[in-house]
């Protein structure tokens, strides 16, 4: 059966919209947390909860880039479903699995909704900027010295299968972050986290010197066999870190250096010189998770040009050029997107929330140049952040910014068998341990 794909002309901002929605509405039929009965936030298997934090800020950012605001109402209570008891997305049904990865997907999607003024949320709810400075300091106290020379594990906590694994995504995800806190607070010790994270990956060797960022490594070598696996969302946590670095640092070579090295680098991502992005994995077969993996890449390729306009010439081909072959693959029931854009309007490939999410992005990081520069507290934010006592400026009933790992309690239990208890508690005057004033 032959379907047509999307028409998309990147010189009509109204396509552009059009495209996005379209997209956003195919990536949403897969979201079932805003029924009766089900839980909201959370998306059905087999996909993870980590990916229902990337959607969700893809439609802060989408509501942000195309002013359609039909689908705000689930985003807000998704977002804030998930916060946890200590408003940093440890929910209690996620602890025992929970990777510092996972974590900062929900991260991003916050502090998107500060820097791009989505609707704050009610009085007596967790703000945007404190979510993230919660996750930020939850993540801190995590960075451990003892292995490797520094960096987080994979998994938040040392019983998870997986805790002994350092890899990129969980330290990236951690510099974005503190890149952006940097940006939007003004305050220096998010700044000296960004370089301190950069220099130990680099350091480490997760980046490479030609800017390949590679997958991670165990600390059983401590940290010396490093897996050369290459992902989309690793550049693109890197790019976009970077790009905000560069940004307060009103130029710095540093990090246009570094910004362009990882650019140079993205040709693993467009191969045979397409301007057409793809997964290594694609040659093959991608599993589930890295089926959104080139989301990401897209949504950070595009929020990078705003923050370092020297890029834009860098990436404007790959961003418009991806996005005329993502369009052509939107070709399937109801313009489902398939994976494999490279294919064209061949559409033989998988599709769901990660091809829905993918195409999405690169359909609206060409509508970076129609919208104003993402804000700071000093530029029009409104998003309160944590005052000097820790609790959240304005939000009644929040709890104090005293973030503790803390027991697994009965219900976080997947079943009678596991008897696994987590009971490690940070004292409160760790050194890493942030307490951040705006």
């Amino acid at each position: 059966m032959t379907h047509a794909s999307i028409d998309l002309n990147l010189n009509d901002e109204k396509s552009i919209k059009a495209a996005a929605k379209i997209a956003a509405a195919g990536m949403l039929q897969y979201y079932t947390g805003d029924h009766p009965g089900d839980v909201p936030g959370n998306i059905p298997d087999p996909y993870y909860w980590w990916e229902a934090g990337a959607m969700f800020g893809a439609m802060v950012e989408y509501w942000y880039y195309t002013g359609d605001a039909k689908w705000n109402e689930i985003t807000t209570q998704a977002l804030l479903h998930q916060v946890g008891d200590d408003n940093n997305f440890m929910p209690r049904n996620q602890t025992l699995s929970l990777g510092n990865d996972d974590q900062i997907f929900w991260g991003f999607a916050a502090m998107s909704a500060a820097e791009l003024k989505y609707p704050d949320p009610p009085k007596g709810r967790p703000q945007w900027l404190s979510l993230v400075q919660n996750v930020f300091n939850s993540q801190a106290i995590r960075w451990d010295d003892s292995t490797c020379g520094g960096g987080l594990h994979w998994q938040a906590f040392e019983h998870n299968k997986g805790w002994s694994y350092k890899n990129t995504i969980s330290n990236g995800g951690f510099f974005n972050v503190a890149a952006r806190l940097a940006r939007y607070t003004g305050n220096n010790t998010f700044a000296d986290w960004a370089n301190k994270i950069w220099d130990w990956t680099e350091a480490v060797g997760f980046i490479g010197n030609e800017y390949h960022i590679f997958d991670g490594a165990d600390i059983s070598t401590n940290c010396s066999v490093i897996n050369h696996d290459q992902h989309a969302y690793l550049p693109a946590v890197y790019l976009h870190g970077a790009a905000n670095m560069y940004n307060i640092t009103d130029g710095s070579d540093v990090w246009r250096e570094r910004i362009e090295g990882i650019i140079s680098a993205l040709g693993t991502f467009f191969p045979n010189s397409q301007d057409i992005m793809a997964q290594p994995c694609e040659r093959g077969k991608c599993d589930l998770n890295s089926r959104s993996f080139k989301a990401y890449l897209a949504r950070f390729m595009g929020a990078t040009i705003p923050l370092a306009p020297f890029a834009d010439q860098l990436l404007r081909s790959k961003i418009q050029t991806s996005a005329i072959a993502a369009a052509e693959q939107c070709n399937g029931p109801d313009n489902a997107c398939g994976l494999i854009w490279t294919d064209h309007a061949d559409y033989k490939s998988t599709t769901g929330i990660g091809e829905q999410m993918a195409a999405l992005e690169i359909f609206k990081a060409n509508l970076v140049h129609t919208a104003e520069a993402p804000v700071t507290s000093k530029s029009g934010g409104t998003s309160k952040g944590n005052s000097a006592t820790g609790e959240d400026d304005g939000s009644e009933g929040t709890k104090q910014n005293d973030i503790r790992t803390r027991a697994i309690e009965g219900s976080d239990k997947p079943g009678a068998g596991i008897l696994t208890v987590l009971a490690v508690l940070i004292p409160i005057g760790a050194a890493a341990f942030m307490l951040i004033s705006m």
